[in-house]
This record gives C-alpha cells, sequence and structure tokens, in this order.
C-alpha cells in the first residue's frame, strides 16, 4: 500500500487534521490574546492606584514630650528630633520641622493629605522658648499678584532687531 492513495477514508482524515491544527493553532492565538487583555486591564487599573509621597521629616510625638521649655537646650533638641528642615529667615532662633503628605491619583494633581510645621524658639540663651504646631488648618491662602514691571528703552520689533545693527560696525582699531 503506498502512502498516497486517494482514498476517501485517507482524504477525510487528512481534512480532519487540517482542521484540528487549525482549531488548535485559532486556540492558542486566543490564548495570547486573551492574556495580552488581561495584562493591559490589570496594567490599566494598577494605574488607579493612589501613590502616597511623604516630604521632610515628622518628629516621633515621645520625642517632642521630651522636650522642656525653659529646660532643654538648641543641642538636646537636635539631638531627640535632628537637625531642623529649616530655619527662621530674620533670625536662627526659630527651628521650623516641616512634613507634609500628598496623594497623587494616576495623571491628577496631588492632594494634600496632611501637612504639620512644627516651630521650636530659642531664647538668646539657647533654651527653648516654645514649641508650636501649626497644621494645614492654620494656613492662610495667599493670592499670587501677576503684574509685570514695564521697563524702559524701545520695543523693537523682529525686522528692527533683525536689520539694527547694519552699518553700525566699527574698527576694532579705532581707525
Amino acid at each position: 500500500m503506498s502512502r498516497l492513495e486517494n482514498t476517501p477514508s485517507n482524504i477525510m482524515d487528512e481534512v480532519a487534521m487540517l482542521r484540528f491544527k487549525s482549531y488548535r493553532v485559532m486556540g492558542w492565538s486566543r490564548r495570547i490574546w486573551r492574556n495580552m487583555a488581561l495584562v493591559v486591564a490589570v496594567g490599566a487599573l494598577s494605574a488607579c492606584t493612589p501613590v502616597i509621597n511623604v516630604h521632610g521629616q515628622t518628629p516621633d510625638t515621645e520625642d517632642l514630650e521630651l522636650i522642656e521649655i525653659g529646660q532643654s537646650s538648641r543641642r538636646d533638641v537636635e539631638q531627640r528630633l535632628g537637625t531642623p528642615s529649616t530655619v527662621g529667615v530674620f533670625s536662627d532662633n526659630v527651628w521650623y520641622y516641616y512634613t507634609e503628605t500628598t496623594e497623587t491619583v494616576a495623571f491628577f494633581e496631588p492632594e494634600v493629605i496632611e501637612r504639620k510645621i512644627i516651630a521650636i524658639v530659642f531664647t538668646p540663651d539657647d533654651l527653648v522658648e516654645n514649641v508650636a504646631t501649626y497644621t494645614e488648618a492654620d494656613g492662610k491662602q495667599v493670592e499670587l499678584v501677576s503684574r509685570v514691571t514695564p521697563t524702559a528703552g524701545n520695543e523693537l520689533t523682529f525686522f528692527q532687531q533683525l536689520f539694527g545693527n547694519i552699518g553700525r560696525f566699527t574698527n576694532p582699531t579705532g581707525q
């Protein structure tokens, strides 16, 4: 019996085998598309997870309670709380410890969840005079002014700037 017999049963077997292979390939490609869709869906959902950012340093409440007004020195404060986030602008008698927690969802602007400023005021003898805590509720809105200060002189057009120096060249030797 030869390999290439054209009997109806062999032809039907080959057709059935081709159908099986095409279903197998089609099933394989469907699985790939289904898995890719699943990866895209998981990626899209994870992009909506909020990102929490904490800026600054928050002193521990236990360490803050150990600071005594009139007793603790500047060095004691630095040992317990660390170096300050910033120092007063006009004098170094005020130390500020600043912390801010923000939440960002996807591509939106960050939203402030918590903002806290701890101000420690020192006497001229480097002893703690006052400890104050400020939150976002204590803040004040400041309106920014976007005025432009006019300058003296001429406003030149593009062509005046481009052709303005023609003929104004001097000889570098001064002659």
